[in-house]
């Protein structure tokens, strides 16, 4: 490991993963600095949140260019706060996704349409979000065959591939290999190496004690992995008509 300090900043590589990271006060966080694309994923837990704050700040090159809010969990739930952080990040210019907490123990189709009914998707927004991370006591079968009709539903609805969330160890339990053609964000915290998976993975959730202007609470961190060229193409485009 090598070691620089200068201007209160400490920077060091780790030989092991052959990754680069910079410990910065402002973020409170060590930052993988290889990357360009940097974002927050948030919901009621970050209370009111003062977007333009977090769009304008910026330390060296990592600025947060994009973020996952949470729309809905379950049947009925929606979070409290997504309408005005799903209106203020892109007013402040933060592209915006937005993710749903899944239980294969409610209706799938029911979750879907919950989902729908809260979240309306526009040109320059990621795809939508599958967060599934709990089993809640279900065999991996079931698992994801629930999943699969709501990424399926997602599919139908908004003429984009999903976006799977969830764990490196929940991924290869649960789902197996039967979702390697969905874009995965994986969360690995306290890791000073890139996730080891079986697939490739497009985001990597690598802290959950991340501090930014204009957010009161801690806040989670997430890299693309991909230049701005491959995150542009992400996202959903205009209809031709």
């Amino acid at each position: 490991m090598v070691v620089l300090i200068a201007a209160g900043i400490v920077y060091y590589q780790l030989k092991t993963g052959g990754l680069n990271f910079v410990r910065y006060a402002e973020f409170g966080i060590d930052m993988p600095v290889d990357y360009e694309i940097h974002g927050i994923d948030v919901s009621k837990f970050q209370k009111n949140i003062n977007w333009d704050a977090v769009q304008q700040m910026q330390v060296d090159k990592i600025h947060i260019s994009f973020a996952f809010i949470k729309a809905t969990e379950g049947i009925t739930r929606q979070d409290a706060n997504f309408k005005q952080n799903w209106t203020r990040a892109k007013r402040a210019g933060v592209v915006r996704g937005a993710y749903h907490f899944f239980y294969a123990t409610r209706n799938p189709l029911k979750q879907a349409i919950n989902f729908q009914n809260v979240v309306q998707l526009e040109p320059g927004d990621l795809p939508p979000v599958l967060d599934i991370e709990v089993s809640n006591g279900q065999p991996p079968a079931v698992i994801r065959s629930t999943a699969r009709v709501w990424l399926e539903e997602m599919k139908k609805a908004y003429g984009v591939k999903p976006i799977i969330y969830t764990n490196v160890h929940f991924y290869e339990t649960y789902l197996g290999d039967e979702f390697d053609d969905y874009p995965l964000w994986v969360a690995h915290y306290y890791r000073k190496k890139k996730p080891a998976s079986a697939r490739n993975w497009l985001f990597w959730q690598h802290n959950d004690g991340g501090r930014v202007n204009g957010i009161s609470t801690t806040v989670d961190f997430n890299v693309f992995r991909g230049d701005s060229v491959a995150f542009s193409k992400l996202l959903i485009r205009a209809k031709k008509h």
